[in-house]
């Protein structure tokens, strides 16, 4: 796309006549238009902003992260899970204990 050439304004019945036309123009040269009823100006048409560019996500942290084991395997050794939070409640009880 050029440049965007300056303001032109046009009657509405001259834009219903030519709207495509000038549609055209203004995606095609960026040409911005005042429509006007009656010599009053009513509308603007100007070029939409380009759509942005949303990133993905898919395919962020290539060759950057390496996967050892198996991921659905718990990581939290052979111990069982009930003997694990009442160790974790022990300790954390302790801590609250010792800081009040």
């Amino acid at each position: 796309m050029s440049s965007p050439s300056a303001e032109q304004t046009i009657a509405a019945g001259d834009f219903k006549s030519k709207c495509l036309a000038l549609m055209d123009r203004v995606r095609d040269e960026g040409v911005e238009f005042v429509i006007t009823k009656y010599g009053h100006p009513v509308a603007r048409l100007v070029p939409c902003e380009p759509k942005r560019e949303v990133p993905t996500l898919r395919g962020m942290g290539r060759d950057q992260i390496a996967i050892h084991g198996d991921l659905t395997e718990p990581t939290f050794g052979d111990e069982p899970v009930e003997e694990m939070l009442a160790n974790w409640d022990a300790v954390h009880h302790s801590r609250a204990d010792d800081s009040a």
